[in-house]
């Protein structure tokens, strides 16, 4: 028997990220900052990135509470990833679930990994600050690569 989901209630302020349910960007998450609770439960917020039809402001989004997660937390090192380690890919302004294919790669003074992406079939080499551990399990980041 799997244990409850635990709810998360969010203040205004709180950084989060969005999970995408737009056509071509499903399960990608762009990170965005709660600016109103609503009585309906819903939340309000402001992306970091994303911009207006317009691009004069940043893009407002009314979100229901399962669209969204807490910031992962700060880590100080880059973890090393395993083959097949489903992680975290930031590109085009939000992080994408994908997988490393590769041991890590020296390449001009940088190091990076072999990633593949799920929808797409393609393989492309990303630097090491642009990966992160992807676990969120129950409500809660589970940072150990």
């Amino acid at each position: 028997m799997r244990p409850p989901v635990k709810r998360i209630d969010y203040k205004v302020g709180d950084k989060v990220e969005v999970c995408s349910k737009e056509q071509g960007f499903v399960g990608s998450y762009y990170e965005a900052t709660i600016v109103s609770c609503l009585e309906n439960g819903k939340y309000v917020v402001r992306y970091k990135n994303l911009l207006e039809d317009d691009n004069s402001k940043p893009l407002k989004e009314t979100i229901f509470p399962k669209e969204l997660r807490r910031l992962p937390p700060h880590v100080r090192n880059l973890p090393e990833f395993r083959l097949n380690q489903k992680v975290d890919v930031f590109d085009n302004d939000g992080w994408w679930l994908r997988k490393i294919i590769s041991e890590k790669i020296l390449s001009r003074k940088r190091y990076y990994y072999m990633v593949y992406f799920f929808t797409t079939h393609e393989v492309i080499y990303y630097p090491c600050n642009r990966i992160r551990v992807h676990e969120w399990f129950h409500r809660e980041w589970i940072l150990e690569a």
